[in-house]
């Protein structure tokens, strides 16, 4: 089935949800994440496959799909940020899933963002409770931080679980698990397919906030995630892209009154990083790390003119924009989670429409 061919396969019904899964070499954990998608309760749902070039047999290994499920293969690896694009352009429902080949959803996972989306309609970003697929004792994610630093995580990754996971505002979801309204995606314009993939999703949680935008993180919509399943956690990939982001989202979304005076502390973390990578054993990471600051500089020209169209779009306050990030040195070197208390809101029902 071509892209074209996918892009008008949908059902004359417009689904409320539309899940993407990108998948690039998911191997056997796109089996079940698939599955799990089929064992879900809110079934007013379709999901798109963005295959992005697949070459190790998954895609085939998953048959014929059965109706919600479509396949849209793109013919070549584009990235997890052009893929997510892709796939939302071939839907029209109003809510966009993203969940990732590697993660397994809880059978109540859609169910429990559309309660929380129509709880919250003051949020347009909604993320989920990331347990390791590894260990179930250990978090694998409660939500994005973003420090004054520039430097974003996933909070609490790798801390133990002490108990049910909190409900509150984050600075951004991870998009390994995470549901976006349309609206809000489209006229952010969605991912930035330069990012290719890593940290396009704090890039996009910061350029929604900065257009008034928030993100709540939703305690009982749980998933399950391998995490880095394709490309290896410290891999020279993930490194490189890490950090070739990271410092394009604070070139682009910082607003000047920040932007200027947390400059040098951005520059100063990335120094201290580079050294803790040069530390005995860890050579090749110092390599990859400084591959990825290299690129980031030689991008940075077209990286400032998008920021010039940004920052001229934006409608929050600057103190919102502090306000919604870490500012504390500890919580940096901790990678604990950050998760506010919401204001009272008392609007909708949970259940399916």
């Amino acid at each position: 089935m071509s892209a074209a061919d996918a892009s008008t396969a949908s059902s004359p019904h417009t689904p409320a949800i539309c899940v993407i899964v990108v998948a690039y070499n998911a191997g056997r954990h796109l089996a079940a994440c698939i599955a799990s998608l089929q064992r879900q309760r809110w079934t007013d749902f379709e999901a798109i496959i963005v295959d992005n070039g697949s070459a190790d047999g998954s895609i085939e290994a998953l048959g014929p799909l059965p109706v919600p499920f479509r396949l849209l293969p793109l013919g070549a690896n584009l990235g997890f940020a052009a893929a997510n694009n892709r796939g939302a352009a071939a839907s029209r429902s109003p809510w966009i899933a993203l969940l990732n080949p590697d993660a397994v959803a809880a059978p109540d996972w859609l169910e429990r963002l559309m309660a929380a989306a129509r709880r919250h309609p003051e949020f347009v970003m909604f993320g989920s409770t990331q347990i390791q697929l590894a260990d179930e004792t250990r978090w694998d994610g409660l939500g994005d931080v973003y420090h004054a630093s520039g430097i974003p995580w996933r909070g609490g990754f790798g801390q133990r679980v002490t108990g049910a996971a909190p409900e509150g505002e984050v600075f951004g979801p991870c998009a390994a698990a995470a549901l976006y309204r349309r609206d809000a995606f489209e006229a952010a314009g969605g991912f930035d397919e330069r990012f290719f993939c890593y940290v396009e999703d704090v890039d996009l949680a910061f350029r929604l906030r900065l257009q008034g935008h928030r993100a709540l993180q939703v305690g009982s919509a749980v998933v399950r995630h391998a995490g880095s399943a394709t490309t290896g956690r410290s891999s020279d990939f993930t490194l490189f892209h890490g950090w070739r982001n990271r410092s394009w989202a604070f070139v682009k979304n910082m607003p000047g009154p920040l932007f200027w005076p947390l400059l040098p502390l951005h520059v100063a973390t990335l120094a201290g990083m580079l050294l803790l990578a040069l530390l005995p054993g860890s050579r090749n990471r110092a390599s990859s790390c400084w591959r990825g600051l290299r690129a980031a500089v030689a991008g940075l020209g077209p990286i400032w003119r998008s920021r010039r169209e940004i920052q001229r779009r934006r409608r929050s306050p600057v103190a919102r924009i502090a306000g919604a990030m870490s500012w504390s040195p500890l919580a940096l070197l901790t990678r604990r989670a950050m998760l506010r208390p919401l204001r009272p809101s008392g609007s909708g029902q949970d259940g399916q429409a």
